[in-house]
């Protein structure tokens, strides 16, 4: 589907270091990043996804039924595949087409007529051995690991790498399909998992047995995922705010019991999130944890676990504060993906802040569910220290370019600093919730998420977001005590930065101040000492 747009998990190690500052780009970067004249005049309808992969020597064979209506008559269409896959041939009504490749671009020729308003489809079939994912999720494409008992264990991952690494699609975050169908042929000793509802299991009479998914919601296509393993599962009912939800669990057999235990955070994490953000978005879809050779991913409705059964990030407390330890954080992280990434989700990778910052900043928030505001703030707070302030959060459009991987936790901080601003803790609930509600299941744009935050915020709050997002330093509070009277203004920061900010004078009480970047003063009692409330992700300087 071309989602509305209103104008215009992956989790990354935090121990990677930070994205390089790109100055010159590749046409092969355009036409990855770019809504190009041949992708812009069709919005995609549907994908039927139908892939045998064989574990014997690491090869997928399979096709892509494409739907589409024509937005604009035109005559050549793009599809992505990325070598060293090869497209065999692409089928409209019947006839064969005939393509150019352009790299990990397919230029298709079609002969029929295309009208405006009108519905076609095309299947595209392809073969070969796909990208060996080198360190998935982060350095993705597809795994194949031998599980010791006859089995090869195959998943797929594949963020910023692009869904066309493993097969053919129209692969740009800014359209979606409206629904889709994931059919994936495997041995019978083995299961898939992907995404949506099981619609049926085919027996072929061959030793394999086809599992048929349907997705029924608009899903973006990094979101699609293949698991084959010897699964066990299990399922339960979540009772939510749109009433039943399925739940299941798919896990290697020898986890089981210990699986068991781990993923009751399933529950404690939709109620949390449902709470903060509103329904879980893919109630028709349902909702399942799957365990996968890798760390994990945000894969919609089909969130993939690999972090050892232990809490923490592998058995680490990101935040040195000891309630980085009290929750599993790929389940946390990953499923809170499902609001921010799956339901509202960046139209570029430039706007990755959009999936990333929020994420980071629901970790804060089931802190805070489960044990309470000050130990949310201890978290988000300790999580300071693994901010490099090193390029903008925001990265360069069209040419499918991330920012810093600051958008994690300095992201987080900039919402925990935006909603000490707000200083209204209902509103800013509202405010989390309507940006689910309004951007249900849409690709967007930065602005506009900060526009809606500013609109809804009671102030605006356009430059706190310039300064976080588009500035790589960190705003700093000058002041100077003169007899009765404090003076103070920001440094540091963006032209027309005014943010507000809580301070505390000696007289032990809390207030507001609202300096700019010209000096201000405050009449005092006389104190010298002026401490800035530490829920603000700034710094200060007496001077």
């Amino acid at each position: 589907m071309l989602k509305k747009i209103l104008s215009f998990c992956l989790i990354l190690s935090p121990f990677l270091s930070s994205a390089q500052n790109q100055t010159k780009f590749t046409h092969a970067d355009t036409l990855r990043g770019a809504i190009t004249p041949e992708r812009a005049w069709w919005d995609l309808t549907y994908y039927h996804l139908s892939v045998t992969p064989n574990a014997q020597d690491s090869t997928l064979k399979g096709s892509t039924v494409i739907n589409y209506k024509v937005l604009e008559p035109k005559q050549t269409i793009q599809v992505d595949l990325q070598e060293p896959l090869q497209l065999e041939k692409v089928i409209q009504d019947g006839q064969t087409l005939t393509y150019r490749r352009d790299g990990n671009a397919f230029f298709i020729t079609l002969t029929k007529k295309q009208e405006k308003g009108k519905s076609e489809s095309i299947e595209v079939f392809y073969s070969g051995k796909p990208r060996l994912a080198k360190r998935p999720p982060w350095d993705g494409g597809v795994q194949w690991v031998p599980d010791g008992k006859g089995n090869t264990i195959i998943s797929t991952s594949c963020q910023g790498l692009g869904s066309s690494v493993w097969w053919p699609c129209k692969d740009h975050m800014y359209d979606e399909p409206d629904s889709m169908m994931v059919s994936i042929t495997v041995p019978k000793a083995v299961t898939d998992v992907s995404n949506g509802k099981l619609r049926s299991v085919i027996d072929n009479n061959n030793g394999t047995h086809t599992f048929n998914w349907a997705v029924v919601n608009p899903i973006n296509n990094y979101g699609v995922n293949m698991n084959v393993a010897p699964y066990v599962n299990w399922s339960e009912t979540y009772k939510g705010e749109k009433g039943d939800l399925p739940v299941s669990f798919y896990v290697y057999p020898e986890n089981l019991e210990k699986a068991k235990v781990q993923f009751d955070q399933a529950n404690k994490m939709l109620k949390a999130f449902e709470h903060w953000f509103g329904p879980y978005p893919f109630y028709e879809d349902g909702y399942k944890l799957v365990e996968v050779p890798y760390l994990g991913m945000e894969h919609q409705s089909s969130v993939t676990y690999g972090n050892g059964y232990k809490m923490g990030y592998l058995g680490r407390d990101l935040s040195k504060t000891g309630w980085g330890l009290k929750w599993d954080f790929i389940i946390i992280h990953e499923s809170g993906h499902e609001w921010f990434a799956n339901n509202i989700t960046y139209k570029d990778v430039a706007d990755m802040w959009i999936h990333e910052s929020f994420t980071n900043y629901s970790e804060n928030l089931y802190t805070e569910f489960y044990f309470g505001k000050q130990a949310g703030a201890d978290y988000v707070i300790g999580t300071r220290a693994l901010i490099a302030n090193d390029i903008p959060i925001i990265g360069t459009y069209n040419v499918n370019q991330e920012g810093s991987r600051d958008m994690y936790y300095k992201g987080g901080n900039m919402l925990h600093t935006i909603r000490q601003v707000v200083n209204n803790d209902d509103k800013w609930r509202q405010i989390l919730r309507g940006l689910n509600k309004t951007f249900y299941h849409q690709t967007v744009e930065s602005r506009q998420i900060e526009d809606y935050v500013s609109k809804n915020a009671g102030r605006d709050i356009s430059k706190i977001f310039d300064q976080y997002l588009r500035d790589t330093r960190i705003p700093t509070l000058e002041y100077s005590f003169k007899g009765n009277s404090v003076q103070y203004r920001w440094t540091n920061v963006v032209a027309g930065f005014d943010m507000p900010v809580r301070i505390k004078l000696a007289d032990g009480n809390d207030q507001f101040i609202y300096p700019t970047t010209n000096w201000k003063t405050l009449k005092t009692k006389g104190e010298k000492t002026l401490l800035v409330d530490r829920n603000f992700y700034v710094e200060s300087k007496n001077i």
